[in-house]
């Protein structure tokens, strides 16, 4: 179950809780550029250490150190493409103190170097699979299902991509594109345990917008556990709208114009 589908609803409890994450959330977005520990964000929280860390992983489905982490990349992708900022500049400024570090980084999540990123302002024309972990004689199964759009509203063209866990970020091992929402297959999936993530954007915004920025339609099912010997494994998604407790998307978006997926 994707923990970022569980709604408050008239729950005080989960209601508090997610006030709480909510709380930290902002504080990491006004320290990006800072040291940030866990204990400081557990004193956002107004939880001991520990149990904040175990209530905002089942809120937004990562640990707060990667929560964090993902948000210094994602404004990273930001400023690269509404500012002229350096790179240099830029890395100090989502708090990393090494250039090679942070380039390094942000390539493994993004899929593109920074420079990269900023001349093709933002989006990718192909979707390379992660191979690296698929065995060379691992047999391998299909997930499928059924993307259901969100329940007001309409969406364009929709990306779903297999991930190890709940940020989409890097090479998926499978991955598609939809031209809208509808029945999906994502073939030579390898034994492991995988989430279906999904993203989209409103028709007619898929290059009308800073993808820093965008209004992103997401869905996620998972995790999905995938044996040996699996041959179809069937998984749903709800498209829904991004909130403030989903992680961000980190790779870079695919440019609907360009039909081709690197296969």
């Amino acid at each position: 179950m994707d923990p970022r589908w569980v709604q408050a609803g008239d729950d005080p409890v989960n209601a508090a809780l997610e006030q709480a994450v909510v709380r930290v959330i902002e504080t990491m977005r006004e320290k990006l550029g800072e040291r940030l520990t866990v204990d400081d964000m557990a004193r956002a929280a107004m939880f001991s250490k520990f149990h904040f860390s175990r209530v905002f992983q089942r809120i937004t489905g990562v640990s707060p150190g990667r929560f964090l982490s993902a948000m210094r990349l994602q404004e990273a992708k930001r400023l690269l493409l509404t500012t002229s900022l350096s790179i240099t500049e830029i890395t100090y400024l989502v708090g990393y103190s090494s250039v090679g570090t942070f380039s390094t980084r942000f390539k493994e999540a993004v899929g593109l170097s920074p420079t990269e990123y900023r001349r093709l302002d933002g989006f990718t024309s192909t979707i390379p699979r992660d191979r690296r972990r698929r065995g060379p004689v691992a047999p391998c199964a299909t997930v499928a299902g059924h993307v259901r759009p969100p329940e007001e509203g309409s969406v364009g063209p929709v990306f779903i991509g297999l991930f190890p866990d709940w940020i989409p970020q890097g090479a998926p091992v499978s991955c598609t594109v939809l031209r809208s929402p509808g029945p999906y297959e994502l073939d030579r999936v390898p034994p492991g345990t995988w989430h279906v993530l999904a993203h989209a954007m409103p028709p007619g915004l898929e290059r009308a917008v800073d993808p820093g920025e965008e209004p992103l339609i997401v869905g996620a099912n998972g995790p999905i556990t995938i044996r040996s010997g699996t041959g179809l494994r069937r998984a749903d998604l709800r498209l829904r709208p991004m909130r403030v407790l989903d992680p961000p998307v980190l790779m870079a978006l695919y440019d609907v114009r360009v039909e081709a997926l690197d296969g």
